[in-house]
């Protein structure tokens, strides 16, 4: 993304807050990702149905990893990938194209230029409890029409990216009903790692009743991209995605944004930044590439961000964009520092 503009912007509209979040109980860049051609499995693949080449055999999920060749299925369903300790290389550790009902759990997925877990074209995968660290991008998800992409309490160590890459979760046209981004740890520590966005929704699409949801993440760490940040929301454009009570410390050149799309918000997280020489804003609403932003909730949240030049910058409403319901129920000089998380945040190996 381009250079977010500074600026700063000093219980009423609650409500709106609650109604839109009660929804999520009742339920950036387009490049492809080179993946293997091969097809690898072990004995840690369990399922009723395998894709041709795989081995199936019993077994409950894995307490410890078991070193593992990449993984790439086409077409399976209905099975379990879990306890495996796998190196990409130049390649994702693990891939899955036109694939359904999969889950993918207890797994380290680690040394790659490529990403961890790529998805293409798969619905109701459920991505959970698996440890990511020197890939490009942790999970990246390709163009998903019918919902149920899970991607929660995962951790994240040392995204490398580079650009268009460097996401702890990227979704790119995932659209449809049970999309999660939740109750993730992720952590890039400043010269061992080249992050872009942290979580990055491009051309998403919930629903009106089953809003995507990003929802309860730990975030610490980005920079030094002068466009990466937090978590962003519409990027050229969406609807219906709800990111709320998410911890954000150090993330980058922003906070959170919502920078495209219609029916987005943006409620009750916590935002801190210290001044370093990428920091620009903790929080924006500009429809970058000329995206219109409509109906978008900022609600709630409590910002204390420095930029470069050391002065606080907590918020940024681009001119033009209407106001977002709930605006004036945000805090963006609020009495939050680093202690926001917890000292060790990573807590898989």
């Amino acid at each position: 993304m381009s250079q977010k503009n500074p600026c700063w912007h000093c219980h009423v509209l609650a409500v709106v807050a609650i109604s839109v979040l009660s929804f999520l109980s009742s339920c950036k860049k387009d490049q492809a990702v080179n993946a293997d051609s091969s097809t690898t499995a072990n004995s840690s693949i369990t399922g009723t149905k395998k894709a041709a080449g795989a081995v199936a055999t019993a077994g409950t999920l894995a307490q410890t990893y078991v070193v593992s060749g990449v993984v790439n299925l086409t077409g399976a369903s209905n099975l379990t990938i879990s306890g495996k300790s796998i190196a990409g290389g130049t390649v994702a550790a693990i891939t899955l194209s036109n694939c359904h009902d999969v889950v993918i759990s207890n797994c380290k997925l680690y040394n790659s230029t490529n990403v961890g877990i790529y998805l293409y074209n798969c619905y109701n995968i459920t991505i959970k409890q698996n440890y990511f660290t020197n890939v490009s991008t942790g999970v990246y998800v390709d163009h998903s029409a019918n919902g149920g992409i899970i991607v929660n309490s995962n951790q994240f160590l040392n995204m490398q990216g580079p650009l268009p890459r460097g996401q702890f979760v990227q979704f790119n046209n995932v659209i449809g009903i049970n999309n999660q981004i939740n109750s993730n740890i992720g952590e890039n520590i400043l010269g061992q790692s080249y992050p872009e966005d942290a979580i990055s929704l491009y051309q998403c699409q919930g629903t009106a009743t089953c809003p995507i949801s990003v929802s309860g993440n730990e975030i610490r760490g980005g920079g030094p991209s002068t466009s990466g940040g937090g978590i962003m929301l519409g990027d050229s454009g969406g609807a219906y995605i709800v990111a709320s009570g998410n911890t954000l410390v150090n993330p980058g050149q922003y906070g959170m944004a919502i920078s495209g799309g219609s029916n987005n918000s943006i409620i009750n997280n916590l935002i801190y930044g210290v001044s370093q020489s990428f920091t620009n804003i903790g929080l924006y609403v500009d429809p970058i590439g000329g995206y219109t932003i409509t109906n978008s909730t900022v609600s709630g949240n409590r910002i204390k961000f420095y930029n470069a030049a050391g002065a606080v910058n907590g918020a940024w409403l681009a001119s033009g964009v209407t106001t977002p319901s709930g605006w004036s129920t945000n805090n963006w000089d609020a009495n939050i520092d680093a202690s926001i998380l917890p000292a060790t945040l990573i807590t898989y190996h």
